[in-house]
């Protein structure tokens, strides 16, 4: 296993502001992109990279770059007990493949239990006519993982 980032982030895992963070909604055929302003106080989304485009990782590098990105926060998918299960090893894996890819900006997990829920329902509650639109969601869903992250380190 490589460690150049924690098993899991918690609030004590470190202070991320002021600077710019990027989440990632890793999923079975589409990732999710969300970025926090250059303060790293509020997140919006970004948009959907499909996992059958070859060159995903790259997409997220050159967002990244563009966007002047300082932490990586990936959304691990956890049993309700907290264990890990196949999908989160998949996470893992790709977020191995990221780390190698881009290897100067820290990565830091965070658990995403119901970001997908939760931003399905956010959606529904603003009225967006499209909030079934699995695009839409995966985006969301990496807003709630920064949300998240922010809520714990602040």
């Amino acid at each position: 296993m490589n460690h150049r980032f924690p098993h899991f982030a918690s609030a004590a895992s470190g202070d991320h502001f002021p600077h710019p963070a990027l989440g990632v909604d890793y999923g079975q055929s589409r990732i999710g992109i969300a970025a926090t302003d250059d303060f790293g106080i509020m997140a919006h989304p970004i948009e959907t990279i499909s996992l059958t485009t070859l060159n995903a990782i790259a997409r997220i590098a050159e967002l990244s770059r563009l966007r002047n990105i300082k932490t990586l926060v990936v959304g691990l998918p956890l049993r309700l007990d907290g264990s890990e299960g196949s999908s989160a090893k998949k996470v893992r894996a790709f977020a191995e493949k990221l780390a190698d890819a881009i290897p100067t900006i820290p990565m830091i997990f965070v658990d995403e239990t119901y970001t997908t829920s939760v931003a399905t329902e956010k959606l529904r509650e603003a009225g967006r006519k499209n909030h079934r639109q699995k695009d839409i969601i995966d985006q969301a869903a990496a807003v709630e993982i920064l949300n998240g992250w922010m809520g714990e380190t602040s």
